[in-house]
């Protein structure tokens, strides 16, 4: 609080009582009870989003690296998923379509992932996505596409697999 006082003409600020306030602290002091838990829990709410998104960040950073290694090493060999499903349609010649569903449908179990969570990302009804995956629908290049950005990973990164899938039931 500032007072004034006239003397000679002259007019003299005085300061009575000056408060020292940390910053953020004075305007809590004035808000309700009920403003302070909505303040709070605003506060929480940006918290968790933080988190998340930081969260999110590194597991697009960890499949990105993954991704990466698995390209510096794939000319040095096969992945192992590819090997192994080889061995499993040994007997029965394997379709583009039927291919694409299987690689398709790998990346997505690797991923620990639902049908409906790809579906929703990808823009693709659920059924569909099924379908696609065991090899009764054949996707456009578009749809495809976006299944392979909803997996996380390029249109081209999965194509070399389904590439390398069918070399493989081929050499068998």
């Amino acid at each position: 609080m500032e007072t004034m006082t006239r003397a000679d003409g002259q007019m003299d600020v005085a300061v009575k009582n000056p408060m020292r306030v940390q910053p953020g602290v004075a305007r809590m002091r004035e808000l309700t009870p009920a403003q302070r838990r909505a303040v709070m829990f605003a506060q929480q709410q940006v918290l968790k989003a933080q988190a998340a998104k930081k969260a999110r960040d590194e597991r697009a950073a960890a499949r990105e690296r993954m991704w990466q290694d698995e390209e510096a090493g794939y000319a040095k060999s096969r992945p192992a998923a590819v090997q192994n499903v080889a061995a499993e349609s040994e007997a029965h010649d394997v379709s583009l379509r039927e291919a694409i569903g299987h690689v398709l449908r790998d990346l997505r179990t690797r991923d620990r992932r639902t049908l409906r969570e790809v579906s929703e990302k990808a823009g693709v009804s659920l059924g569909y996505l099924s379908e696609v995956e065991r090899g009764q629908k054949e996707a456009s290049s578009e749809l495809l596409s976006s299944i392979a950005d909803s997996l996380g990973v390029s249109t081209a990164q999965m194509l070399r697999m389904v590439a390398d899938y069918l070399d493989s039931v081929n050499e068998r």
